[in-house]
C-alpha cells in the first residue's frame, strides 16, 4: 500500500514516504536478494580477477562451509538474546514503556534508542527486543489512540543492528582481535592481541556510540509521517490476532513457568528433575561465577565472543532456573534463527568468491589506498559498508578484509584499536540496506521486508554525511 504524499511534508518525511513508495514496490524476499547478490559477486569476479567461469563457483561451494563455528558462534548470540528477551518479566518492563510516549514521534524514538542502547549491550539482545518492542509499541498505540506508523517503528526496532552493535559489547571485529591466538596473530598481522579497552571501550569508541544515537534519534523523528499518513499496526496483523499472541508471534502457551506445581500428572520424578530449579540455578550460579572470575582475573580485556555467549547462556538459565523451561524457551527462538541458518551459508557462499577470487582485498585495497592519515577512519567505514552490501557477516568479513584495513593503517601510523572501531561501523550501517539480519524481526513484527526497508534505506542515507564527518573529526 503506497505511501500518501498529498499535504505539507517536511523534506525528510517526504524522503522517507518516496522511498518507502519504491522499495516496497521492487524489494525482492531475503532470500531471493541473496541469490542476486550471489550472480552480482559472481559475475563481479570473473570479470575483474583472475577466477574462471569454473573456478568461482568452487569458490562459492567451498565457502559454504567456511564458517560453521562462526555461524555457531552466531546463532547462539542470537538465541540467547532472544531467550532472555522472552522472559515475561522482560516483556512487562516493554509493556511499561509502551505506555510512556504521548504521540507517534515519541514512540519511534523510544523504540529506536531502547534498541541502540540494548544493541550495544548485546547484538541479539537488541535486536530482540527491538522487535518485540515495536509490536508492543504499535499494540499499545493502538489501544491507546496514537497514530503510530509502523513500518518505521519497526525500522526503529532495527536500530541496533544498523548503527551501533559493532561498538559494542559483542562486535564480532573487536572482540576476534581480542581473543587469544586469534587469526590475526597466525597470519603474522598483529604481534599480539588488541584489548577491547583499546576498541569497544576507548572514549572513540564510547563517544562515537553517544553521538550516534542522539543523531540517529533526531532522524528518526523528523521521518515520523504525521498522523493522517501513518499506517497502524492493525494494516499488518489482523486485530483479533494482535492481542491473543505471544510477543514473538507464536500461540500463547497454556501452561504457565510453574507448569510442573500447576498440573498434577507432571508430577513424576523424572519431571521434577527437568524442573528443578536448584539444578538449574546452581549450574547457572557456578557460570556466572566463572565469568565473574575471569573479569576479575584477565580484567575487560578477556572479552571475547565465547565469553559473551557463556554469560548470556549463563544468565538466561539463571532468569529461567528450570531446566526444562529454559530449554523450551530454545526452542521458540529456533523460529527466530531458522532464516539465519538458512541464509548464511549462501552468504558465506558469496564470501567464498570474494575472498578466494581476491575481490574482497581488491576493494579494499583500492580504497583504502586513496586515504590520508586523517581521512583513514572514513575509507575504513567506507570498505565496511561497501563490503557488507555482499557479505552482512561482521565477524567473517573481518576475517577476510581485517589484515588489509589492519595493514593500512599500521601503514599511516594509526592504532589497530581505532581502524577496527572505525571499519565496524560500516558494517553496521549498510545492514540497513540488506535485509539478512532483519528476519527475526520480521517474524516478531509480521511485517515484510519491502513494507520497511524503505525507511531503513532513508535512515542509511541520512546517517551518511554525519558518519563521514564525526569519523573526520573525533580524535582517539
Amino acid at each position: 500500500m503506497p505511501e500518501s504524499t498529498t499535504g505539507k511534508q517536511s523534506i525528510v518525511e517526504r524522503l522517507g514516504a518516496e522511498l518507502a513508495n519504491r522499495v516496497e514496490r521492487w524489494m525482492p524476499s531475503p532470500f531471493l536478494f541473496a541469490i542476486i547478490l550471489t550472480y552480482i559477486v559472481y559475475v563481479a569476479a570473473v570479470l575483474g580477477t583472475d577466477a574462471g567461469v569454473f573456478e568461482a563457483v568452487e569458490f562459492w561451494y567451498d565457502g559454504f562451509w567456511a564458517f560453521l563455528t562462526f555461524a555457531m558462534q552466531m546463532v547462539l548470540v542470537l538465541m540467547t538474546g532472544f531467550v532472555v528477551a522472552y522472559h515475561p518479566r522482560v516483556n512487562a518492563g516493554l509493556q511499561r514503556l509502551s505506555r510512556l510516549p504521548s504521540n507517534g514521534k515519541q514512540a519511534v524514538v523510544l523504540v529506536g534508542v531502547v534498541s541502540m542502547m540494548l544493541a550495544w549491550i548485546h547484538w541479539g539482545l537488541g535486536l530482540i527486543i527491538g522487535a518485540i518492542f515495536a509490536r508492543e509499541m504499535g499494540k499499545a498505540a493502538r489501544r491507546n489512540g496514537i497514530a503510530v506508523h509502523y513500518p518505521l517503528l519497526c525500522v526503529a526496532g532495527y536500530m541496533g543492528l544498523g548503527l551501533t552493535w559493532h561498538w559494542g559489547l559483542s562486535g564480532s571485529a573487536p572482540l576476534l582481535l581480542a581473543t587469544e591466538g586469534n587469526e590475526f596473530i597466525e597470519m603474522g598481522v598483529l604481534e599480539e592481541t588488541v584489548p577491547t579497552s583499546a576498541t569497544i571501550l576507548h572514549p572513540y569508541a564510547l563517544t562515537l556510540t553517544a553521538l550516534s544515537i542522539v543523531f540517529a534519534s533526531i532522524v528518526l523523528y523528523l521521518l515520523s509521517p504525521s498522523p493522517e499518513r501513518s499506517r497502524p499496526i492493525t494494516e499488518y496483523i489482523p486485530e483479533d490476532e494482535l492481542f491473543e499472541t505471544t510477543p514473538d508471534g507464536g500461540e500463547v502457551k497454556a501452561k504457565a513457568e510453574n507448569s510442573v506445581e500447576n498440573d498434577p500428572d507432571e508430577r513424576v520424578p523424572a519431571e521434577r528433575l527437568n524442573n528443578s530449579r536448584l539444578m538449574g540455578g546452581l549450574i547457572a550460579l557456578t557460570g556466572l561465577v566463572m565469568v565473574g572470575y575471569t573479569f576479575v582475573t584477565l580484567g575487560l580485556d578477556a572479552l571475547d565472543l565465547n565469553v559473551v555467549n557463556f554469560a548470556f547462556l549463563m544468565a538466561g538459565l539463571a532468569i529461567y532456573t528450570q531446566p526444562q523451561v529454559y530449554r523450551d524457551r530454545f526452542g521458540d527462538a529456533s523460529s527466530a534463527a531458522a532464516g539465519v541458518i538458512l541464509l548464511f551459508p549462501f552468504f558465506a557462499g558469496i564470501q567464498g568468491i570474494m575472498a578466494s577470487s581476491g575481490l574482497a582485498e581488491l576493494i579494499a585495497d583500492g580504497l583504502l589506498a586513496i586515504s590520508s592519515p586523517a581521512t583513514f577512519p572514513a575509507f575504513a567505514w567506507l570498505t565496511a559498508a561497501v563490503t557488507n552490501m555482499f557479505v552482512p557477516s561482521g565477524g567473517g568479513e573481518w576475517i577476510v578484509l581485517g589484515p588489509s584495513v589492519i595493514e593500512a593503517a599500521q601503514a599511516h601510523g594509526i592504532p589497530a584499536g581505532h581502524a577496527t572501531i572505525a571499519y565496524a561501523v560500516g558494517d553496521a550501517h549498510t545492514n540497513l540496506l540488506n535485509p539478512f539480519w532483519a528476519l527475526p524481526l520480521l517474524a516478531i513484527t509480521r511485517i515484510k521486508a519491502r513494507e520497511m526497508f524503505g525507511y531503513a534505506i532513508a535512515m542509511l542515507l541520512l546517517l551518511i554525511p554525519f558518519l563521514a564527518i564525526t569519523l573526520y573529526l573525533v580524535p582517539y
